[in-house]
């Protein structure tokens, strides 16, 4: 007979722990989603087939089924395709790759000496940024270099030397390249910064200073981000010149997902509690989310052992390790991705029912980024966020 568990919720929180605060936060989010009035549905002023792009591009949007622009797209296509900087502010799952792409493939398209910069925190983000371009750009002849750790270095000097349209790099790398003189930057006048926020977080900002001052003076700088904190404020000050800015964001989460609290009675059975959920019924898609490389993979192990199809990605895989386990959980070859917060910022994977949070994340924010994996696209999800019992 199957099992079925039923998520307990706090209702009193005493005495504190040092997470209480986010706890707290997490609670309020859920019960300010249930009292929140439905907001208007937005409603695009243009349509993909409006914009002044040439028909390759057209067709190919077409292809990939777009029908009607998002908000940041609607918002800032226009300007992009006008040659104006541009200031993004939205929350994950917004959109915004295609934002930046469409615009860009157009103008290197129409114009081969146009090359572009793309600037992404980590190897999941640049690599889905790139599959992308590939998909808007086919057959326009429009070739991309991804510049990432993990990856056979000399191949990308290699193909670098080919002066291809888009270069799509992650900070370490391409300091890496700027540093043995495989990579001129001053020799793109197309840049995107994007998820400048994690970029920022994860120590890279005197990196992106560094990258800044070796830029043209003379370019189109376009800068997307979900928060604008102090320090980004400073690399905003050097990027752009004179930008529109564009702000979609309306919550921190989105109100399409549901998010509850998950009692841990016994730590010692904590397994067996996340055991019981995923077999219950809807939990389909389901990413889990861990503080540690070693705790996220002995998980792992051991719901494998329990017959689950279950894969990993962190730091201590390879590149193309955790790749492979990206393509299987994005073509239902497994249904259960277990991640650190590697994975919470800029992966696009379809249809995730459920987010996980068997770990705390450390603050607020990266509980934003980890959920925001689910309920993409306006479809619904589900968090749930395991505290231990005090």
């Amino acid at each position: 007979m199957r099992n079925t568990y039923r998520v307990k919720t706090y209702r009193t929180f005493a005495p504190k722990p040092p997470n209480a605060q986010l706890i707290n936060a997490i609670k309020n989010s859920r019960y300010s989603q249930s009292e929140s009035k439905p907001e208007d549905v937005y409603v695009a002023k243009n349509s993909f087939s409006d914009f002044n792009i040439c028909e390759e591009l057209k067709s190919n949007i077409r292809y990939k089924e777009y029908t009607s622009p998002t908000p940041i797209q609607d918002q800032t296509i226009p300007a992009i395709l006008e040659g104006k900087d541009i200031i993004g502010i939205a929350n994950t799952g917004t959109g915004k790759t295609a934002a930046f792409l469409i615009p860009l493939i157009n103008k290197v398209f129409k114009d081969r000496n146009e090359r572009v910069f793309i600037l992404a925190p980590t190897r999941e983000l640049a690599v889905q940024i790139n599959d992308e371009l590939k998909d808007f750009a086919a057959g326009m002849r429009i070739y991309s270099v991804l510049c990432i750790g993990g990856a056979n270095m000399y191949r990308q000097k290699t193909d670098l030397r080919r002066s291809p349209n888009f270069v799509i790099g992650t900070p370490g790398r391409i300091k890496d390249l700027v540093n043995q003189r495989s990579i001129n930057l001053s020799h793109f006048r197309n840049v995107v910064l994007d998820e400048t926020d994690r970029m920022v977080d994860i120590g890279f900002i005197n990196d992106i200073k560094y990258f800044i001052s070796l830029l043209p003076q003379n370019r189109q700088s376009l800068f997307f981000s979900a928060t604008v904190s102090g320090k980004v404020k400073e690399i905003l000050a050097h990027f752009v010149k004179n930008p529109v800015t564009v702000s979609v964001k309306q919550n921190e989460t989105a109100d399409n997902i549901k998010q509850d609290i998950v009692k841990v009675v016994n730590k010692g059975r904590k397994v067996d509690q996340l055991h019981d959920l995923l077999i219950a019924d809807g939990f389909d898609k389901i990413l889990i989310f861990g503080r540690t490389k070693w705790g996220v993979q002995k998980l792992t192990d051991q719901l494998v052992d329990r017959g689950f199809k279950a894969g990993a990605i962190h730091g201590n895989k390879g590149q193309n390790q955790r790749q492979r386990v990206l393509d299987q959980f994005k073509k239902n070859e497994i249904n259960i991705l277990l991640a650190t917060d590697v994975a919470s910022r800029g992966l696009d994977i379809p249809d995730v029912s459920h987010v996980i949070n068997y770990d705390m994340p450390a603050t607020y924010d990266d509980y934003v980024h980890r959920i925001g994996r689910t309920g993409r696209a306006n479809k619904k999800g589900i968090a749930l966020t395991f505290v231990d019992s005090y």
